[in-house]
């Protein structure tokens, strides 16, 4: 169901947003329409955002991480504790962002597997440094762009549970439910478990 994905900088309009995922998720279980989700979301502003520009901004976005997320992590999305959510989100931004998937991929659950529980700016700009080499598109990018996409990372690790402090660098082991281990591993997406350190 994913098309390849590009690298994208989409998510310095779109970090965690985990409120706004979960009214999706309902919406859609209502058996609503993309279409008419986007619709019932700006016209009664579902997401209870001030500015009607940043629902613009923050929708694609949710819409393509809601289209990841089949009936049972659903479930699990609408009637599990805080925790499964938010493993459920990482995982979904994981699989519709490509950049941040290898970040985490590459380097958080590298980390995780050496026991080296330290995040530092030296490490994003080592990682964003060696992705500008591969890829024409990231070394395109503004570095005022760069630098937002960084905070935008490490955003999500922070409300994901992966860092400890907003303004720290020390992450913590996520603790995966059993029943997204298990589905995850079913439907063959073991590689976004390893990516969050398991």
């Amino acid at each position: 169901m994913v098309k390849d994905l590009e690298y994208s900088s989409s998510l310095n309009g779109a970090s965690f947003l985990l409120f706004e995922l979960k009214q999706v998720v309902k919406l859609k279980q209502l058996g609503l329409s993309n279409q008419e989700i986007r619709r019932k979301v700006i016209e009664e502003n579902i997401f209870q955002f001030a500015n009607k520009g940043r629902i613009n901004r923050a929708l694609p976005s949710i819409m393509k991480r809601v289209d990841v997320i089949d009936d049972t992590l659903a479930q699990l999305m609408t009637k599990g504790s805080l925790e499964m959510t938010k493993v459920i989100n990482l995982y979904s931004i994981m699989k519709t962002d490509l950049l941040f998937f290898e970040f985490m991929r590459e380097l958080i659950s590298e980390k995780l597997q050496n026991n080296d529980f330290t995040i530092e700016k030296k490490d994003l700009n080592v990682f964003f440094a060696s992705k500008s080499e591969q890829s024409e598109k990231i070394a395109s990018w503004s570095d005022i762009n760069a630098e937002k996409l960084k905070r935008a990372f490490m955003q999500v690790l922070f409300e994901s549970g992966m860092l400890r402090n907003r303004r720290g660098n020390e992450l913590n082991r996520l603790m995966i439910d059993e029943q997204i281990k298990h589905h995850l591993t079913f439907i063959g997406d073991t590689k976004y478990l390893r990516a969050m350190g398991e």
